[in-house]
């Protein structure tokens, strides 16, 4: 399942049946998890956004995101998120990919992760710019344990770009 797929979706509480809100980001953490989930919602000039932790995240499709009860949602600072998917000081899409030795990879334009395991990044989407896009069309890279996300790129061991696959193969097998 991707990141971009899952933005937009309700958000319900099953204790009560009742919807709490949309998907509007994903929370990371430094070693490729997710934490939580942020909800829209969020006011003009306000400094708190309203989070979800993972765990507290029962189930999780293409049409809703299913949490414990109200109680499950945070209101979090903003500041205190470290990496986040499409917002924040250090948000994944579009930021580089590049390799130990200098190479660009491409921007991040999607964030895979596994349904089934819950927390854990599967790769990353990337894309080469919008010609290139239509040319060859977008590359999967699978995640390793050596990736590192920095302040301004995501840095990637220097045999990755043999390990990029197209992205629509890297779903399907």
């Amino acid at each position: 399942m991707k990141f971009q797929e899952m933005i937009g979706l309700a958000v319900f509480d099953i204790e009560e049946g009742k919807k709490i809100g949309k998907i509007c980001d994903f929370i990371l953490t430094t070693d490729w998890q997710l934490a939580g989930i942020e909800l829209d919602g969020r006011s003009l000039f306000s400094k708190q956004v309203k989070t979800v932790s993972w765990e507290d995240i029962l189930a999780y499709g293409n049409d809703a995101v299913m949490i414990r009860n109200k109680q499950a949602v945070h209101k979090t600072e903003a500041d205190n998120i470290k990496y986040s998917y499409l917002k924040g000081h250090h948000k994944l899409r579009d930021m580089t990919v590049m390799t130990q030795e200098g190479l660009q990879l491409g921007r991040i334009t999607d964030v895979y992760f596994d349904q089934k395991m819950g927390k854990n990044i599967l790769g990353l989407e990337i894309s080469d710019g919008f010609v290139m896009d239509l040319m060859e069309g977008r590359k999967w890279l699978p995640r390793t344990d050596d990736m590192k996300i920095g302040e301004h790129t995501v840095v990637v061991p220097t045999a990755s770009e043999q390990h990029l696959v197209d992205a629509i193969h890297s779903v399907n097998g």
